[in-house]
């Protein structure tokens, strides 16, 4: 099976920088943009879902459709999971292996390919960055997947991932013209605001600070980045 339009394209939309900019850029390219958030169970996603439902309100652009959500829990695998239970969360001085979420991107594409094909939909985009150091998030992982995805599925599935030669500071860049403020990259958000001391805060913040735009997030805290392993 192959789908005629082409420039139709599943976005996984997790509310974060970098699927946030991919989300906009695509549809600013003459993509008609479907966003795609699954909901795994993850103590977060509350607020997740909060801000992409303001982001996708203050871009108002007309190739993004309306946000699906799907449900594919994890908890009962991630039963004392620090993503599940709060403890022990990654922060500011953690390095990133040690907010890996196992299976994370193959079972957020899982779920999604079958989306694509019963909307014939031809694509899925995510936003993986350069230096990524995840098993699921390489060439590899990709390339592979879309193959057997295809194979499952009967039709022939790309996986775009446009960003993986980007470092995320470069991705603020590229969507610096965005409300980026209205994007959430929080692990331990306080209310609907970003800790400010959690890993993915300190790697949103240093970000911004190497692009030379103005970080408009709200945090609860501002611990030193001198003090943390992303310099």
């Amino acid at each position: 099976m192959s789908f005629s339009n082409g420039n139709r394209v599943a976005v996984l939309l997790s509310g974060g920088l970098d699927s946030c900019v991919l989300a906009a850029d695509l549809a600013a390219r003459a993509r008609t943009v479907y966003p795609v958030y699954v909901r795994q169970g993850l103590l977060w996603e509350s607020v997740e879902r909060h801000w992409i439902d303001k982001f996708l309100e203050a871009v108002a652009e007309p190739n993004i459709k309306p946000l699906r959500e799907i449900d594919l829990p994890v908890t009962d695998l991630y039963n004392s999971h620090w993503s599940t239970t709060g403890e022990s969360t990654p922060g500011h001085r953690s390095g990133d292996h040690e907010v890996y979420l196992p299976g994370r991107n193959l079972l957020l594409l899982a779920k999604t390919a079958l989306f694509c094909v019963l909307n014939e939909i031809p694509a899925a985009a995510l936003g993986p960055l350069a230096g990524n150091p995840f098993p699921d998030s390489t060439p590899e992982f990709f390339s592979k997947f879309e193959e057997m995805a295809s194979l499952a599925l009967g039709f022939s599935l790309r996986v775009e991932t446009p960003f993986a030669t980007l470092s995320k500071a470069e991705v603020i860049w590229l969507g610096r013209h965005l409300p980026l403020e209205l994007s959430f990259s929080c692990i331990s958000p306080a209310g609907l605001d970003h800790c400010g001391a959690c890993n993915k805060c300190a790697e949103r913040r240093k970000s911004f600070q190497q692009a030379g735009v103005e970080d408009k997030t709200r945090y609860q805290s501002l611990p030193p980045l001198e003090d943390s392993t992303l310099q």
